[in-house]
């Protein structure tokens, strides 16, 4: 992981999409900028699916993040909506590839793992903690603001705990095929008791 980044993290939506964005620079995790991108007043899908590209060119080309995190949608009972909100973060996903970078999806469950640890925490939760972490102003008016910034503080967080994995790393490997029992014996015998 780089000493200094900014991370993207968005909350996909058809009528609202929630944008933040944070740096990081060594272990220093700061707020930059949030907000929301008000979708409802627009009666066509596709203009919105537009507004929500343009939205994500001029935040990418305004803050040059280094990284883009999405939370990937909620599977809910009512297909059209799910159908809708696939398409907004697809767009999503496309205005950031179109400026090569790409974007890493967390569940809403992760998020709220990562953000308060456990996974079936409140929204309110996760705002306490991102108001506790980042300093940020408690406004329940800006929930999907909010929860883009779990998003990024997330994508932060698991990128950390994957560097320590990578660190942590067993020295040696064993190249021999243990694909199967017999062969794992065979090539361990001093392992078998």
């Amino acid at each position: 992981m780089k000493d200094s980044q900014i991370i993207l993290g968005i909350d996909p939506g058809t009528l609202v999409m929630g944008y933040g964005l944070i740096s990081i620079n060594k272990s220093k995790v700061s707020l930059i900028e949030m907000g929301v991108l008000q979708l409802s007043k627009h009666k066509d899908h596709a203009e919105r699916l537009h507004l929500i590209f343009k939205k994500m060119e001029s935040l990418i080309k305004t803050h040059q993040p280094t990284a883009v995190a999405i939370e990937a949608p909620f599977f809910g009972k009512n297909v059209q909506s799910m159908l809708k909100l696939g398409r907004a973060q697809g767009v999503a996903i496309a205005a950031a590839m179109m400026t090569g970078l790409h974007a890493e999806e967390y569940s809403p469950r992760k998020v709220k793992q990562s953000i308060t640890g456990r996974g079936n925490a409140t929204k309110e939760q996760v705002l306490k903690m991102l108001v506790h972490t980042l300093n940020i102003v408690e406004d329940i008016r800006f929930m999907d603001a909010t929860d883009a910034v779990a998003v990024a503080l997330c994508h932060h967080y698991q990128q950390k705990t994957n560097e320590i994995k990578k660190d942590n790393k067993p020295a040696v490997k064993s190249k021999k095929n243990t694909s199967d029992w017999a062969s794992f014996i065979a090539a361990n015998p001093g392992r078998v008791k």
